[in-house]
């Protein structure tokens, strides 16, 4: 990015949004550019504001984070991403967040670290795919929206599954990263994996997100379990 990451905190306690924005301002890269205290002020708070990033709590006055989360990702001006950050470490709150088009989940209890991680992590469209819990939740996703069951393992049926049929024209190459992806590797694991460099990776991932209309690989990582390619 050319400039800092600009970042909107949504949280109804000040006290909260104070603690965030001392430690993400601490950082060089990353500037707070507005606050909001319920889910209709967030969404104000980033069509004026115009960030990168939005830290958006679950439980909020007014409109809660998951309603807020999807009408900011359902607005094609809109090219945040959103980290839902919340107290609830809920399996419900997590499959509803990437239902709304969150790019990324962290718990209040997390760290400094974590959440400067969080909200670069997400700046750069690469949010949520490593953690355990992420691979989970989203593969409970994809199977509430009718996945294919995943393929059987080699060797452990007499005949290999009938490769996916995909409705939209990635080369062999792209297809290779999408299932990567839906894997959990992040860009320089897929560059091991295949024997290519990483901005290599990045222009094929990009070329992925394009062909299948996604805003970010969360949301191609479900398509691909939708479509059986995990």
């Amino acid at each position: 990015m050319s400039g800092p990451i600009r970042v909107v905190l949504a949280d109804d306690h000040a006290v909260m949004r104070a603690g965030f924005r001392m430690i993400l301002e601490s950082e060089d890269d990353i500037l707070v550019v507005g606050e909001a205290g319920t889910g209709a002020e967030a969404v104000a708070a980033v069509s004026a504001h115009r960030p990168d990033v939005v830290c958006m709590d679950v439980q909020m006055p007014d409109m809660d984070g998951l309603e807020a989360t999807r009408r900011l990702t359902s607005d094609p001006a809109v090219t945040a991403s959103v980290v839902i950050v919340t107290t609830f470490d809920r399996d419900d709150y997590l499959f509803q967040a990437l239902a709304a088009g969150a790019s990324g989940f962290l718990l209040k209890n997390a760290g400094p670290e974590e959440l400067i991680t969080a909200v670069r992590v997400a700046a750069a469209g690469d949010a949520l795919l490593a953690p355990a819990v992420t691979k989970r939740v989203i593969e409970r996703f994809a199977a509430a929206e009718g996945t294919p069951a995943t393929a059987t393992p080699p060797g452990a049926g007499v005949s290999s599954p009938a490769p996916p049929s995909l409705p939209v024209d990635l080369t062999d190459r792209e297809t290779e990263v999408l299932r990567l992806l839906a894997a959990a590797l992040s860009n320089a694991e897929i560059a091991q994996e295949l024997y290519i460099g990483e901005a290599t990776v990045k222009t094929h991932v990009s070329n992925v997100l394009q062909k299948l209309g996604a805003r970010d690989r969360v949301a191609a990582v479900v398509y691909a379990h939708r479509h059986g390619l995990a």
